[in-house]
């Protein structure tokens, strides 16, 4: 014998119903079973619906009572031939009529007692089994349609009834035993010695095919609902969950307790304790294995799944008066008289406090209990008054094997630290079969991710990343990402997901990431640009090990760095606009990453992709001191001048390297030496030195009367009349066998930018195109300066910089 139950959703139209018939046809081949049908999918809903309404006195119940009475006759229509729908219409019609009567009284009487409700929900439950048992006996399937209200007994606690097993095993016998045919049960209600209707509660059809697999001895029970199992965590949170093959009784009752809303702690008790497997399946994917759920301990993976609840408050009792034995059980006393449920407690060696986790619509109703109880310990301050805090969540991770290896707890608490997490209570049973924790609400979805990286995932650290700037750097980037992903997830163990992308005008998101093999393309079908909304979409999404890479030069942006690091989101950018501010605001950005715990990159600030920033770190972190800086930072500007030396005129060098893509739109801006000048002033700054812009002498390429050129052209017209000053400076550097180059030099304290005339053994002579070539001279390397020379310009080598800035962000956070 298999007891098989199909939910709500699994019902819920005529096309779901039909896959429903499928797997029954399929099982019938194999063994004897008995169906138990909760009712069509939001019915159960709707008619509470109608009754509020009714007791509220608004007509309106009537048009939605007719509604969902079309409902169900289009449901006949559509499962049952027309010569076999008289029966069938006839009992749905006089439900309704009824249901209309009930209606009708209680519009009257304004009054709904959880007597009536229980009444009222029971039609959903007797309408859709009496419905699917006439369509299966259509298709030829001997049925025989069972009203549970028959056979299972029950207390009278309306909404919530305890079954009497021993009387409602006999029952269930005694029908079987009866009756031919396939059962077709109704889940979720039963009666009372008295015939009252009464309803199970919560997952009560579940509860109900538990309550026949038990008393029937099954070989095993199904329940058929719309995910394929237990999942390792909410999917909803979690978008890398996936399906837990197998759990004991004692992990999924834990599961449960603690929000998994597949299975819960009652449906399990008749099966557990004959124990009988319980197998978790979807309607819509029969031919996946899902869960099974039996007394099995399996060994392999340390945890099998991560459970949460929302909408928690902590209730703190504390004070000289809990330090009496006899105080904590008082404690326990007053909430459970107050019917408040208690999800974990938490109390200090001491036994000066107790903390306890509770729901928080219960909260107040707590504090109200408990300081009622030591009302005179409060008055004469033996206790404190009693605290509420809010807003509040429960993780918990579970599974049997905590018990035989150590280290679960360090790996949980220690992703939660490298995440930011702030915990305020921790749970742990003997049975180490559960670590519960509980955490700020806002920070759910980012521990939850966290944790599951971390047991399931750890072989691959996930990096969430979110891009502002899909320029020629952008663009690049995500070119890199798509080419290396597959092969930093096999021998890195490092998964780059790309989880929102921006330009100036439009931006978009992709929970699970977007596929960088066909890379989305921003256009008008997406949202239009707003940073502010940019920012707040990646809070909410929440991931743990999120990085925002900035691959633009706007200032705005540069302005949000420190809300994003208050996000405890990394930052990976080549804009150079927040390092070259203020020294403060330099400051700030590095104080605010350390103390976020993130990191906050920035190596592409200057020379691209060359080593330069990290290299200076390094020295000064080891005790290094820098005497002096020299540095070749543009590569426009080093293409200019060493095409120079090719005798054309300046003016068609300048527009060559327009054209090659060297400068920026407007020459001006690179000619203006400002770039280098914010390069080197960030040197300067990893070199701890105090230097703000105004510190910097600028020498500007820009001849004045260019300056106020109205367009692009125009300058480059007014810059044809200086082609001979330029010759000249070259000739003059040719005869002294000197180069000319656009360099910064940084020296005690003082910094300047400018163009110099070098002898050709300097090692700057020798640099050609748009190479970029740094001197540090300290005091460990005095004598022969270290030289950092590579491409300082150009969209890939920035994006390759700025990609290994991204994959040094998987180092850090990697266990």
């Amino acid at each position: 014998m298999k007891i098989i139950k199909f939910g709500g959703s699994s019902v819920a139209n005529p096309d779901t119903i039909r896959k429903v018939f499928s797997i029954i046809e399929n099982k019938l081949k194999k063994q004897e079973i008995a169906i138990v049908f909760s009712a069509f999918g939001g019915v159960t809903e709707s008619l509470l619906t109608i009754a509020r309404l009714a007791r509220e006195g608004d007509q309106a119940y009537r048009d939605l009572l007719q509604s969902l009475e079309e409902k169900h006759l289009d449901m006949v229509r559509q499962l049952i031939a027309v010569h076999n729908q008289s029966t069938v219409m006839t009992f749905v019609k006089v439900r309704f009529n009824e249901l209309e009567d009930l209606f009708h009284g209680i519009f009257l009487i304004k009054e709904n007692s959880a007597r009536t409700l229980d009444y009222v929900v029971s039609f959903g439950e007797r309408l859709s089994a009496f419905i699917l048992a006439e369509a299966l006996t259509a298709k030829g399937i001997k049925t025989q349609f069972l009203d549970t209200r028959e056979v299972i007994r029950t207390n009278d606690r309306f909404g919530q009834a305890r079954v009497d097993f021993e009387v409602t095993n006999a029952l269930i016998k005694a029908y079987f035993s009866k009756h031919d045919g396939i059962k077709v049960i109704t889940g979720f209600i039963a009666s009372t010695a008295k015939g009252e209707t009464t309803t199970l509660g919560r997952s009560g059809s579940d509860y109900t095919a538990a309550i026949f697999a038990g008393a029937l001895g099954a070989d095993d029970l199904e329940i058929w609902t719309d995910v394929s199992g237990v999942l390792t965590s909410d999917p909803k949170l979690v978008y890398t969950a996936f399906t837990i093959p197998q759990l004991s009784y004692n992990e999924a009752m834990e599961l449960s307790h603690f929000g998994a809303k597949v299975i819960f702690p009652a449906t399990m008790q008749p099966a557990m304790k004959k124990t009988i497997p319980i197998y978790i399946k979807n309607t819509f994917e029969p031919e996946n294995p899902g869960t099974l759920i039996n007394g099995e301990v399996t060994n392999g993976a340390l945890i099998k799944g991560i459970s949460s609840m929302s909408n928690i408050s902590i209730v703190t009792v504390q004070g000289a008066s809990l330090l009496d034995g006899s105080a904590g059980s008082r404690v326990f006393k007053a909430l459970a008289e107050a019917k408040v449920n208690i999800v974990l407690i938490s109390q200090a060696s001491s036994e000066h406090s107790i903390c306890l986790a509770i729901k928080t619509n219960e909260a107040y109703l707590a504090k109200e209990a408990v300081e009622k109880e030591f009302f005179y310990e409060i008055k004469s301050g033996e206790m404190d008054e009693v605290v509420l805090l809010h807003g509040l969540a429960t993780i918990a991770v579970v599974g049997e094997n905590m018990k035989q290896n150590p280290g679960a707890s360090g790996r949980m608490f220690r992703a939660l630290g490298r995440n930011n997490i702030n915990v305020a209570a921790i749970a742990q049973g003997s049975s180490e079969l559960n670590i519960s924790a509980v955490i700020p609400q806002a920070d759910l979805q980012k521990a939850l991710n966290a944790l599951h990286e971390a047991f399931f995932l750890s072989e691959n650290k996930v990096l969430h990343v979110f891009l502002v700037g899909t320029g020629l750097i952008g663009q690049a980037l995500i070119k890199m990402i798509a080419i290396q992903q597959q092969k930093l997830r096999s021998e890195s163990e490092l998964d780059i997901q790309i989880h929102g992308m921006a330009n100036s005008r439009f931006m978009a998101f992709h929970e699970d990431g977007f596929d960088l093999k066909t890379p989305h393309q921003l256009s008008e079908s997406d949202d239009k640009m707003d940073l502010e909304k940019f920012i707040k979409t990646m809070e909410e999404m929440n991931f743990s090990n999120s990085v925002f890479v900035d691959c633009t030069a706007s200032q705005e942006v540069a302005d949000a760095y420190s809300r994003v690091l208050g996000a405890k989101v990394a930052i990976v950018t080549p804009n150079k606009k927040a390092n070259s501010g203020s020294m403060e605001q330099y400051k700030s950005l590095k104080k605010l990453a350390k103390k976020r715990g993130v990191k906050f990159l920035y190596e592409t600030n200057v020379a691209a992709g060359l080593p330069v920033i990290n290299t200076l770190q390094d020295l000064m972190l080891s005790g290094d001191k820098v005497i002096r800086i020299e540095a070749v930072l543009s590569g426009s500007m080093n293409f200019i001048f060493s095409e120079l030396e090719k005798g054309d005129p300046f003016s068609e060098v300048v527009r060559s390297a327009k054209e090659k893509g060297f400068t920026e739109p407007d020459p001006r801006d690179d000619l203006s030496g400002m770039d280098v000048a914010r390069k080197i002033l960030i040197l300067g700054r990893e070199a701890e030195q105090t230097l703000e812009f105004e510190d910097i002498t600028i020498q500007s390429m820009v001849p004045e009367d260019c300056q106020d050129a109205a367009s692009v052209e125009e300058f480059f017209e007014k810059l044809k009349a200086h082609d001979e000053d330029f010759a000249n400076l070259l000739n003059e550097a040719d005869q002294k066998g000197e180069k000319l180059r656009f360099m910064a030099t940084l020296e005690n304290g003082k910094a300047k930018v400018g163009l110099n005339s070098l002898p050709n053994a300097h090692p700057f002579s020798s640099l050609s195109g748009s190479d970029n070539m740094i001197l540090l001279t300290t005091e460990r390397y005095l004598d022969r300066p270290m030289i950092i020379r590579g491409p300082g310009a150009g969209a890939d080598v920035t994006a390759a910089g700025v990609f290994a800035d991204v994959i040094r962000i998987g180092n850090y956070t990697r266990e």
